[in-house]
This record gives structure tokens, C-alpha cells and sequence, in this order.
């Protein structure tokens, strides 16, 4: 079973970038479709962003679009998501996730803080 840790989240202003990484150990993640998804205080989980494991085709929520860009490097079996423009809605924990061809994100990891101050 793949296991996934998250890192890069902190205290950002608004207009800011930050870096989030997420490292898998157990199996490789080239293999996975991979995403990232966020949930704010209050609110349900959303889908951020998704790179495919077959060409490595991306796709954004639209809330993010422009201003995020999801990437791999294999070499590191690390998926990064890299936020620029930040804004404070955007405020939330952060999560990757695997889906290992079943169609559902069966593996996630715990999560990284993103708070985005005004």
C-alpha cells in the first residue's frame, strides 16, 4: 500500500507562492493518477487539481485555474503542487491522493496547512 506525506504548507499574504510536495513510499507513484484536493474550515472537501499517470495530462478546478500547476518528478516518486497568486479563500488543509486505477482515490495522506493571510 502506497503511503503519502504531505509538506511545503505555512502562513502565506495573499499575492504570495508556496510549494507543496507530497512523497510516496511503498510503490511508485508514475504508476498513480494523482491529485490534490483541499477542504477549508467549515466547508466539504474539493478537488483542486489531477495528473494522470498515462501522459501525464492535467486538469484544474476552475477556483485555481491559471494559478496552480500539479507536476511529478518521478525521480523523487514526489508530486508537487505549486500555487502562485494566492488569495485567502484559498485557505485550507491541503491533501494528495492515488488513485491506483480503480477509478476512487483509495490512498491519501494527512494533510498540509495552507493559510493565506489578507
Amino acid at each position: 500500500q502506497v503511503q503519502l506525506v504531505e509538506s511545503g504548507g505555512g502562513l502565506v499574504q495573499a499575492g504570495g507562492s508556496l510549494r507543496l510536495s507530497c512523497a510516496g513510499s511503498g510503490a511508485t507513484l508514475s504508476r498513480f493518477t494523482m491529485a490534490w484536493f483541499r477542504r477549508a474550515p467549515g466547508k466539504e472537501r474539493e478537488f483542486v487539481a489531477t495528473i494522470r499517470r498515462s501522459g501525464g495530462g492535467t486538469y484544474y478546478a476552475d477556483s485555481v485555474k491559471g494559478r496552480f500547476t500539479i507536476s511529478r518528478d518521478n525521480a523523487k516518486n514526489t508530486v508537487y503542487l505549486q500555487m502562485n497568486s494566492l488569495k485567502p479563500e484559498d485557505t485550507a488543509l491541503y491533501a494528495c491522493a492515488a488513485d491506483q486505477g480503480t477509478g476512487q482515490y483509495g490512498d491519501w495522506g494527512q494533510g498540509t496547512q495552507v493559510t493565506v493571510s489578507s
